[in-house]
C-alpha cells in the first residue's frame, strides 16, 4: 500500500490551496468526468492493440482518476479513498459466496453462480423502492453500450426475440421504414427517429450473437481507418490528389486496400 499512500500524498499536494497546481485546484467532480471517460477508453484501446507497456501507463492514469475523486470527496467530508476500497471489497466478498463463503465454496456451475449473483444484486437494491427492471441503468454510458444493457435487462424478464433471424427480420423492417422517411425530403425528425430505431435493432443482433456492440463498432472503426490510411498511401505514392478523384476510382483503391491490409 506504500505506493497508494504516495499517490494520495501527491494528489493532496496538487490540491493544496496555497502551493498546489492551479489547474487541479479548479477541478470538481463534474469537470473531471470527461477525463475519466477518456482514460477508460484509452485503457480499452491499449488492450485492443496488445500494447501492455501502454496499458500499464493507462491503468495508472485511470487509477489517478479514482484518487482524484476520493480527494475531492475527502475535502467535502463525503468519504475517503479507504471507504472506496472497503466498499468494493465488501461487495466482492458478498457477490462471490462460491469463493469466500464456506456454505457455497466449490459451487462451480456457471448457471447457479450467475443466478446467485443476480439474486444478491437484487437484494442490494431492494431497499431502493425499485419499480422497473430498467432501474439502476447508468445513463451516462455511450449510447450503444446503454442500448445493449437495456436489452439485456428486459431479456431477463422474457421480453426478447427467440432467435437472431427474428432480429434480422426486425432490422429489415426498420430499414424499410428508414427508406420511406428518407423519400420525404422535408421530414428530417422522422428520418432521424427511424435511423435510431435501426441502430437499436442492430445492437440487438450483436447481443443475440453474444457480442458487445461497442467492441464490434470499435473494431470496425479500426479496420476502416487502417484501410483508408492504406488507400491514402496508394494515392499519394502515385502523386495524385484524393479530392480530385471520382468515387469510382476511389472504390478501386479501396478494394486494393482491403486485399492488402485485410
Amino acid at each position: 500500500m506504500n505506493e497508494i499512500i504516495r499517490l494520495q500524498k501527491i494528489m493532496a499536494q496538487l490540491r493544496d490551496p496555497e502551493c498546489g497546481c492551479p489547474w487541479d485546484l479548479k477541478q470538481t467532480f463534474e469537470t473531471i468526468i470527461p477525463h475519466t471517460l477518456e482514460e477508460a477508453y484509452e485503457v480499452a484501446y491499449a488492450i485492443e492493440q496488445g500494447d501492455y507497456d501502454e496499458l500499464k501507463d493507462e491503468l495508472g492514469d485511470l487509477l489517478f482518476q479514482v484518487i482524484f475523486y476520493s480527494q475531492l470527496a475527502k475535502e467535502q467530508a463525503l468519504f475517503e479513498f479507504k471507504d472506496v476500497v472497503e466498499a468494493i471489497c465488501e461487495k466482492m466478498l458478498r457477490r462471490h459466496p462460491h469463493v469466500f463463503d464456506q456454505q457455497f465454496i466449490g459451487e462451480d456451475d456457471d448457471q447457479s453462480i450467475h443466478r446467485r449473483w443476480e439474486e444478491i444484486k437484487a437484494q442490494e437494491t431492494a431497499h431502493a423502492a425499485s419499480h422497473s427492471v430498467l432501474d439502476g441503468l447508468t445513463r451516462a454510458l455511450p449510447a450503444m453500450t446503454l442500448a445493449n444493457k437495456i436489452q439485456k435487462k428486459v431479456a431477463k424478464v422474457g421480453f426478447d426475440w427467440e432467435s437472431s433471424q427474428q432480429v434480422i427480420d426486425k432490422i429489415e423492417e426498420e430499414l424499410e421504414e428508414v427508406k420511406v422517411e428518407l423519400a420525404k425530403a422535408d421530414n428530417s425528425v422522422r428520418q432521424h427517429e427511424e435511423i435510431g430505431d435501426l441502430l437499436f435493432a442492430c445492437v440487438n443482433l450483436a447481443r443475440k450473437s453474444n457480442a458487445d456492440p461497442e467492441q464490434l463498432l470499435r473494431k470496425a472503426n479500426q479496420k476502416f481507418e487502417t484501410r483508408f490510411r492504406d488507400l491514402e498511401s496508394q494515392i499519394a505514392a502515385q502523386q495524385l490528389n484524393i479530392t480530385e478523384l471520382p468515387l469510382e476510382i476511389l472504390e478501386q483503391y479501396w478494394q486494393q486496400a482491403k486485399k492488402r491490409v485485410g
